[in-house]
């Protein structure tokens, strides 16, 4: 009664995170105000930044799900990446 068992396989670990960026590290988004110009399809809408500038914007997830409404000449507050400067995102109606 003593048989042999297999041999037992290797225990297989998830790999270890990297460390986190630090706060001064990571890219900040940069936030604007502008005016709401157009609104086309698909939640996007044409604003009017006040240096002159027009961006592609859609809104964000937490105005989506408040059902925030936004309508042309609405004055917004944006977040835009810095690495795309044509598109951002509203995050507030003013």
């Amino acid at each position: 009664m003593g048989g042999k068992r297999p041999p037992s396989r290797p225990v297989s670990r998830p790999a270890p995170k990297p460390p986190e960026p630090d706060a001064h590290q990571k890219e900040e988004a940069i936030e604007l105000e502008g005016t709401i110009t157009a609104v086309l399809a698909g939640t996007m809408f044409k604003v009017k930044l006040r240096n002159g500038h027009e961006v592609l914007a859609h809104i964000s997830g937490k105005m989506r799900k408040k059902w925030i409404r936004l309508v042309i000449g609405d004055q917004v507050k944006l977040e835009m990446s810095p690495y795309d400067m044509d598109k951002a995102r509203i995050v507030y109606r003013l």
